[in-house]
């Protein structure tokens, strides 16, 4: 009868490990050698498996997580910057404007020193008023009574030049004064509506991104920036930006060139 082969009995190289099989005993002591996978072999092919399984999906999930990392990044900062609340007072300081407002790839040095006037070149309240509004990304919606001045109009071309979109709602009357920067506004492209009845369009208030409100009393003139007694709030608050967005709204609506007539009719009198 055949048996197995004791350890002491297998070939050299299963006595070493190689495994190739498994050696049964024959007829008259011959051997005979059975296919037979050794022991850890299958093991360590599934162990191999294995690895390479976790190590793709870790690597699959470090990817997304670093994709999903700038977005989580902004989220923490917004959940611990505090809302935007800033009063400017006026009149303003004169100061020079220039590095805020040079248009993209101007020749303007960095340094204030690169700058010829002879203004200061620090903070004033235009100055924080110029980058309030020169923070827009997408959209600024303009409401203003009176709009002369220069650094302000040529802010807004900026923002339009950049693609911001950009409105703008005005009074019939003052935007037909002279120095007026509703004309220069319509002439580069910025879309601009206005009243045509006898009441006059007295709001004075800007929306950034649909996000910052800007408003007071100020008009946006150089008389008012300069020698008036005027205020200005600037606020992040979602409430107040959809109170005011949505007058915008009905205004511009109003406003629709389609509903102008040639000779607007005058209000009667009781």
């Amino acid at each position: 009868m055949g048996g197995w082969a004791w350890p002491g009995t297998w070939p050299l190289a299963a006595r070493e490990g190689a495994w190739p099989g498994a050696w049964r005993s024959g007829a008259g002591g011959a051997q005979t050698r059975v296919r037979r996978r050794a022991p850890g072999a299958r093991v360590s092919s599934g162990m191999g498996r294995l690895r390479w399984q976790v190590a793709a999906a870790a690597a699959m999930g470090l990817a997304l997580a670093l994709e999903a990392l700038p977005g989580v990044l902004r989220w923490l900062r917004s959940r611990r910057r505090r809302p935007r609340r800033e009063v400017l007072f006026f009149p303003s300081q004169v100061t020079c404007t220039e590095a805020l407002l040079r248009a993209p790839g101007a020749a303007l040095a960095e340094l204030p020193e690169g700058c010829p006037c002879g203004l200061p070149h620090g903070e004033s309240a235009l100055s924080r008023l110029l980058r309030a509004l020169l923070a827009a990304r997408a959209s600024l919606e303009l409401c203003l009574f009176a709009f002369s001045s220069p650094q302000l109009g040529r802010a807004v071309q900026l923002l339009h030049q950049r693609g911001v979109r950009v409105r703008v709602v005005t009074d019939c009357d003052y935007m037909a004064l002279n120095g007026s920067q509703i004309g220069l506004l319509r002439k580069a492209g910025i879309q601009v509506r206005h009243d045509q009845d006898l009441g006059y369009m007295h709001h004075k208030f800007a929306i950034v991104d649909k996000r910052v409100l800007i408003t007071g009393s100020l008009n946006w003139t150089t008389q008012a920036i300069q020698n008036n007694r005027e205020n200005v709030l600037i606020m992040e608050d979602d409430e107040y930006v959809r109170l005011f967005l949505e007058e915008f709204e009905r205004i511009w609506e109003e406003f629709n060139p389609t509903k102008y007539t040639f000779f607007p009719q005058k209000k009667k009198s009781h």
